[in-house]
């Protein structure tokens, strides 16, 4: 197998689905498919069972990903080194993203690479998928989020930020005609959810329950906040997003109501107790040191 074959197969091995697989690689759904079948022929064995509904592993496929995860991780580590080298870099810290003000966040980025030219700082967006695999698995070294209340392997850093809660709604909803929430409100419609998220984290996002007990449904299953924006604007569903959502998503169609009730969201570094080294240590010093943004 090529190095691009590798990717495409545990891109899919992830993902079992060909077209966000495709959407992750940057390439076409049939890319993926040809790939795939060529994998098979050399092989001379199905590496996954797909019918119109499911895409899933083959006991061989599972093997295969098992096998090529941590071959994959030696080599894209190795050619990274050299990349660095070649540029007079010494190392990488690669953080990801939940929330999307990325360019507010800017100080903390400037000035961890100002302080330390000779590592490389590289951001990306997270994906919704548990969202703490990538930390585990080591495909990043820094995940900024909501923190988890329940996950002793993982370490929770210094705080970025914390901002108060709006609820997106369709603009011929009942509730667009005002000008406040509460979350009570929200047990009224259906709320989306994420694929794989652990409960005790996405329950700080969105609870099961609101303050008198009632249940909110959170049944709808979305990928990307794109996936949040359209089922929230067709009306099939309500969303609960923090403030700065109102900033960098404004759409047609889309009423953001400020929450009452709900206290502020905070968004801390989080990374992986026994990954930590000196280029996460460095990043949470530059946190501590600038503080949080403004509330």
């Amino acid at each position: 197998m090529e190095l691009r074959d590798i990717e495409i197969f545990l891109t899919l091995a992830e993902e079992l689905h060909f077209g966000r697989a495709a959407e992750r690689l940057h390439v076409s759904v049939a890319a993926v498919s040809k790939a795939l079948k060529k994998q098979e022929r050399a092989i001379g064995v199905e590496l996954f069972a797909r019918d119109s509904r499911n895409v899933r592993l083959t006991p061989v496929g599972e093997q295969l990903r098992d096998d090529l995860r941590q071959v994959h991780q030696r080599l894209t580590q190795s050619l990274e080194r050299a990349r660095l080298a070649g540029r007079g870099k010494t190392g990488t810290l690669s953080v990801s993203l939940f929330p999307v003000n990325v360019q507010e966040l800017r100080r903390y980025w400037e000035t961890f690479r100002s302080r330390h030219p000779q590592w490389e700082l590289r951001l990306r967006m997270s994906g919704y998928a548990d969202p703490f695999a990538q930390l585990r698995n080591g495909e990043i070294d820094v995940l900024v989020t909501w923190p988890p209340l329940e996950e002793p392997d993982l370490t929770v850093g210094p705080l970025l930020f914390a901002e108060p809660r709006v609820l997106a709604v369709s603009a011929d909803n009942a509730l667009a005609k005002w000008s406040t929430t509460s979350l009570e409100a929200v047990s009224d419609y259906r709320h989306v959810t994420a694929e794989s998220a652990p409960g005790n984290w996405f329950d700080r996002y969105v609870p099961e329950l609101t303050p008198k007990g009632r249940s909110i449904d959170r049944t709808t299953l979305v990928h990307n906040v794109e996936d949040i924006l359209m089922n929230t604007a067709m009306g099939d569903t309500v969303s609960l997003f923090p403030l700065h959502v109102t900033r960098y998503y404004r759409r047609p169609g889309i009423v953001y109501l400020p929450v009452t009730d709900m206290e502020a969201l905070p968004y801390r570094m989080v990374w992986r107790s026994d990954g930590e080294n000196d280029l996460i240590r460095a990043l949470a010093g530059v946190v501590r040191d600038l503080g949080p943004l403004p509330g």
